[in-house]
């Protein structure tokens, strides 16, 4: 294994001392030609290179961005990475993407690594169990800027991106009513997320806002799984929905899995109406699934834009928001 030449090195070998070293290299007007020459013609000869980390620490300009992601397998994600990605590309800076698979600890060593690593900033969408911020206050300690994005906290203490969920359930919730549908089942995901505490906290206030008579039956679901199990077990029953409302594409995705395994057909038995990424999954059925667009891609342009301004200085506090917009499929009659 060859030994890394390193400042001391070259200053034991040419005695004189680390920072003459140092200073010889950025070629400092207080060092000599000549001792310029010997430095600099050792450097070459032992193939010096600088430390990348020591620059980075002394001068705080590291071109890195952390990433942390629950997981990479969701279209979401994936096409918020792609938009952040680019961004990174087009700007000078290199991207860590670190998944955290939706695990408190691991989120807590990914945010610890980017703090040793003294990267440029941070993206983190936080787990659905996270309620210590300890680490990600650390960053901000060492003037790491830190951007929430999809999954934030309800803390107002840092930037947030995200979708204008209140405004995307509401949509759903007019659209159904403008259907005139009398028994709706809505599914919501994680209660512990902010996104989903908003989403169902505006749906359901359409309904109480229009008086409405119709019958607003509220779940909670987690899983593909626990979306299949969810409305079969209201299918199975005497009051069937004639409307199903889904927060995002993996309870959409669960969902139809159940109706086909019940056999029944959309929109003739039961209208379907979800909150989507892009627009990708709802658009594999036939007919094509009625969806409030919130789109990945937009939202990790937006993020990487309000990061490079955290990094140029801006302290401003604030969530910013993604519009949602309605398309229509023909899964909603």
């Amino acid at each position: 294994m060859v030994a890394t030449t390193t400042l001391k090195k070259i200053s034991e070998m040419l005695n004189i001392s680390i920072s003459t070293v140092s200073r010889a290299l950025k070629n400092h007007p207080d060092i000599s030609e000549r001792t310029k020459q010997k430095v600099n013609d050792l450097a070459t000869m032992l193939d010096y290179e600088p430390n990348p980390y020591a620059i980075q620490l002394s001068s705080k300009t590291s071109k890195v961005l952390g990433l942390i992601v629950p997981k990479v397998s969701d279209l979401f994600y994936t096409s918020f990475i792609d938009a952040v990605e680019e961004e990174s590309r087009k700007n000078g800076y290199s991207l860590i993407i670190l998944k955290s698979d939706n695990d408190v600890n691991v989120e807590i060593n990914h945010v610890r690594f980017c703090k040793k690593q003294r990267v440029a900033g941070v993206f983190a969408s936080v787990t659905p169990d996270t309620e210590n911020l300890e680490a990600f206050e650390r960053l901000k300690e060492v003037e790491i800027p830190v951007i929430f994005y999809d999954r934030v906290p309800t803390t107002e203490k840092f930037v947030r991106a995200c979708f204008d969920d209140k405004a995307a359930a509401i949509l759903a919730a007019e659209t159904i009513l403008e259907k005139k549908k009398k028994k709706i089942l809505a599914l919501f995901g994680d209660t512990h997320i902010s996104i989903t505490q908003q989403r169902l906290e505006a749906f359901k206030d359409v309904f109480k806002k229009h008086k409405s008579t119709n019958k607003l039956i509220t779940a909670h679901t987690r899983t593909f799984e626990e979306s299949i199990a969810v409305v079969t077990e209201h299918f199975n029953g005497d009051d069937k929905p004639d409307t199903i409302f889904c927060m995002s594409d993996e309870i959409m995705v669960g969902v139809m899995k159940a109706l086909q395994i019940l056999q029944l057909s959309v929109p003739k038995q039961v209208s379907i109406i979800t909150i989507s990424n892009d627009g990708f999954y709802p658009k594999l059925y036939h007919p094509e699934i009625t969806y409030i667009e919130t789109s990945g891609y937009k939202l990790g342009k937006l993020a990487f834009e309000i990061m490079i301004k955290a990094i140029n200085g801006d302290k401003t506090i604030q969530e910013y928001d993604v519009d949602p917009v309605l398309v229509e499929g023909s899964s909603l009659v």
